[in-house]
């Protein structure tokens, strides 16, 4: 967890720094002024839950956002084959820069999971994929396509199956 942590800490950008300061500066902005204004208690409580409703979501949902808009990408599978006479499965695609930024690398993941025909249990099972596998690009212009190939071994399930595939672009 500690590793989880330092790594999180270690690949802050300077928007993380400025989403995180205004989100603590419009947190006591409105603690202050909740403060100010205790004499008018339902006003006060109300900007007091607001100031902590900012302080907890703002910074979650700011990340989140902030990152889906910086390195936005697209990942697709163009080839997806289980191999005979080897415990393997190859995936080809292609990932594409859809940002206005240049990327540095992006960490392809793939993750092969059962299926089992129920919905709610399909959902379920894409938590504990069979096997998962990363690979790194690196430099990747603004529009760009990149076509990677992987190969997910040791791959023993026999029946049916999905693969995913995501991008982590910095």
């Amino acid at each position: 967890m500690n590793a989880k942590v330092a790594e999180f800490i270690n690949n802050l950008i300077l928007y993380d720094y400025i989403l995180f300061g205004a989100t603590f500066v419009l947190f006591l902005l409105f603690l202050i002024l909740a403060i100010i204004l205790r004499h008018k208690t339902f006003l006060a409580i109300l900007l007091f839950i607001i100031s902590f409703t900012i302080l907890i979501a703002a910074p979650t949902v700011g990340y989140v956002e902030m990152y889906n808009y910086l390195y936005k990408n697209s990942v697709n599978i163009t080839y997806n084959k289980k191999l005979q006479f080897t415990e393997a499965i190859v995936l080809k695609g292609t990932l594409k820069n859809e940002s206005k930024f240049d990327f540095g690398s992006c960490k392809i993941s793939a993750h092969a999971f059962k299926v089992s025909g129920n919905e709610y249990k399909d959902y379920i099972l894409k938590f504990k994929p069979i096997v998962k596998m990363s690979i790194t690009e690196h430099n990747i212009s603004k529009g760009e396509s990149r076509d990677f190939k992987m190969i997910l071994e040791p791959f023993r399930y026999s029946k049916e199956y999905n693969v995913s595939v995501e991008g982590d672009c910095r």
